[in-house]
């Protein structure tokens, strides 16, 4: 049994904006969602899903703003040279994302916020990103990256690339898409993840199974007064949330 990644969720207070802002940072289309609830962003075209290459986007509606804690789950966007780093910086500030100091201090990456303050980086060219599309990585902040490797590693079917006690990688089993990271900070988690990804069965696996083997590893269930819903609700062994959805 494995858990896919498919879903990078989103929370706002308006959905409709910040998906439409994502949408045209990434070079993405809307794709629907449920009005007044949620909306889609997926690249452009007719892709599969899930999506073997991207993780798509899901920006949920939620009525509280986002505190001034930083949020420990970010994107980070991929360029292929200066001038390209310049110009998506350029683009993004157009469409509303605002300069973010989150203590970067002089580094060669833009940090930027989306128009509801939700913190992601515009990297400088790297070789690793080359062929990640415009999503280079999902980046978890935490206390402990081998500990996270090797929940993570249990808990989805990506491969394991790197890993040591500041930092672990981990990238679809087909060498496509973004990475997941997870990048040893000294702040501790405060606030729920204004940021989640979304695991997603294999079609004839069982969601309650996957959550049982889930919980063995060390995962929590998490109560966010959801209700009765398709999908489980659950935390990783730092409490980063996450969402285990119904096998499509």
């Amino acid at each position: 049994m494995a858990l896919r990644p498919v879903l990078l969720n989103i929370k706002a207070r308006d959905h409709e904006a910040v998906g439409r802002f994502w949408a045209e940072a990434l070079g993405w289309s809307v794709r629907g969602g449920t009005p007044g609830v949620t909306t889609c962003v997926a690249p452009v075209g007719d892709p599969a899903w899930p999506d073997p290459v991207a993780l798509w986007i899901v920006v949920v509606a939620v009525p509280e703003p986002k505190t001034t804690t930083k949020n420990r789950v970010h994107l980070d966007l991929a360029t292929t040279s200066a001038a390209h780093q310049e110009e998506l910086v350029a683009r993004l500030r157009a469409l509303g994302a605002t300069p973010a100091q989150v203590g970067q201090g002089e580094v060669p990456w833009t940090v930027l916020a989306d128009p509801e303050g939700n913190e992601f980086c515009v990297l400088e060219p790297r070789e690793v990103y080359r062929d990640t599309g415009p999503v280079a990585a999902v980046v978890v902040d935490c206390a402990d990256p081998r500990a996270m490797a090797r929940f993570w590693g249990e808990a989805v079917d990506w491969t394991l690339h790197e890993v040591d006690d500041d930092f672990a990688a981990f990238r679809s089993a087909e060498g496509v898409g973004p990475y997941l990271e997870f990048i040893r900070t000294p702040d501790a988690k405060t606030v729920p993840d204004r940021v989640h990804v979304d695991l997603l069965p294999y079609p004839g696996d069982d969601k309650a199974a996957e959550a049982a083997r889930l919980r063995a590893l060390g995962a929590a269930d998490l109560d966010l007064g959801q209700g009765d819903v398709p999908w489980t609700c659950l935390t990783d062994p730092e409490g980063h949330e996450f969402c285990v959805l119904a096998p499509s």
